[in-house]
């Protein structure tokens, strides 16, 4: 491994993690991701870490966990060191890495998109930097025709000459013909495999580019898992999470992976503006999905078409509203203001004085205070935190001043560029 193990990650991967490597027995039942989610809460609520789990004080913080969790569940998931150093010693001859959510390698784009949806473990071989470069995702098809792959291939040589990382799923057809043909032309390519992520490390035809720094195979499954409908499924959210803008080559009408995931992109996530190629032989699905919101691709001749096309579509998703940024926390709990209509209450109930109502401005800023608490947990600069909001320079500005005012906030390297950070850490997300 390029790194040594964090003990939050060794920690988490006793958890979560099959060890597969090992081929034991699991007499214990691994955390799944909404569990995960709520341990992680838990420590956070006592001000521990992860690593806590297998400490000094282990047996202290297990205590404390296994009221919801169960002793004898958590002790048998963290005992299994032996089957732990069997995984990491494979991996490591494979030149695999592992990263966790509470490690601060962890992809940026990941966190501020997914949120708890972020997979507790990526494991990878090739730069980790590649994951916070943005680009292209492309995704289709398995099953599609010579014409479509040249067609895709073609796609994936004009992201390597508009300098974009090209990202996709790593499966046959479309998948593989669009990071081959970004990688045949010199460029960079991400491919988030749901599957068969070991075998991927080692071919052949990948060891040039991975040597190079040009390519990355990544997945928040085991390395040696085999193909699962789920995991395909829930792959297809980290290649939209990780790039700038999607392409759907090509997909069914309402069924498989690729529509899945374009429909989610398309009518829930919006994290990056979706494109689907079209025209008489596009088939009934990518019709369907720009009827759902799809741009249609505007087959870009050039790298330089590529690359103004792109920056124009983040830049038009910039632009907008920024409501699904900064208020994901009053999406789930609806505000009520004064204009709404008050419910009529019970003739029995007597009303006691009247509840002070927020205004909308100050039930934004809430919701940003609640969003820097939990990611500015290290040191910031105000262009990062412009960025994460997604919102101007000036109210950036304004909300830190108030933020700083009132200790929420504190000012950590005073010297240019300025950096910031939570004046608590308990809302971090591990």
């Amino acid at each position: 491994m390029t790194t040594p193990l964090t003990s939050n990650t060794q920690a988490i991967l006793l958890l979560t993690a099959p060890l597969v490597a090992g081929r034991g027995d699991l007499s214990a039942k691994l955390f799944s991701l909404g569990e995960y989610n709520k341990l992680a809460r838990l420590l956070r609520e006592k001000q521990k870490q992860p690593a806590d789990l297998i400490g000094a004080d282990a047996s202290e913080v297990v205590g404390i966990c296994a009221r919801q969790f169960g002793s004898e569940r958590l002790e048998a998931l963290l005992g299994r060191g032996f089957l732990l150093s069997q995984a990491v010693e494979r991996w490591s001859a494979r030149s695999i890495w592992v990263i966790s959510r509470a490690d601060p390698s962890y992809p940026k784009r990941l966190k501020t998109r997914l949120k708890e949806d972020a997979p507790p473990l990526l494991y990878g071989c090739g730069d980790l930097a590649l994951l916070e470069k943005g680009g292209l995702a492309v995704v289709g098809s398995r099953h599609v025709d010579e014409e479509l792959i040249s067609y895709t291939e073609g796609i994936g040589k004009l992201a390597a000459e508009a300098h974009r990382t090209l990202i996709s799923g790593g499966a046959k057809g479309i998948d593989k013909a669009a990071i081959n043909g970004a990688l045949q032309a010199g460029g960079e390519s991400v491919a988030v495999m749901s599957d068969s992520m070991e075998r991927a490390a080692v071919a052949r035809e990948n060891l040039e580019p991975l040597m190079d720094h040009r390519l990355l195979v990544v997945s928040p499954y085991d390395p040696a898992a085999g193909f699962n409908v789920g995991n395909a499924m829930q792959r297809n959210k980290v290649i939209y999470a990780l790039a700038d803008a999607g392409l759907v080559v090509t997909s069914d009408f309402e069924k498989g992976g690729t529509w899945t995931g374009a429909i989610e992109q398309l009518e829930r996530l919006h994290f990056v503006p979706v494109f689907v190629r079209n025209g008489n032989n596009a088939g009934r699905g990518n019709a369907a999905l720009i009827h759902h919101g799809g741009r249609p691709w505007p087959n870009p001749e050039n790298a330089a078409e590529l690359g103004q096309m792109l920056t124009a579509a983040v830049e038009s998703v910039a632009a907008e509203p920024k409501q699904e940024a900064l208020s994901f926390a009053l999406r789930e709990q609806p505000v009520s203001y004064t204009s709404q209509v008050k419910p009529v209450e019970p003739a029995h109930v007597v009303s006691e004085e009247p509840k002070v109502i927020s205004s909308p401005a100050e039930e934004l800023f809430k919701t940003v205070r609640e969003i820097l608490r939990r990611e500015i947990v290290a040191g910031h600069t105000e262009a990062e935190i412009v960025s994460l909001l997604g919102v101007t320079k000036l109210q950036t500005k304004e909300w830190l001043a108030k933020l700083i005012k009132e200790g929420t906030v504190e000012r950590v390297k005073k010297t240019k560029p300025v950096q910031y950070r939570a004046a608590t850490t308990s809302e971090r997300l591990l």
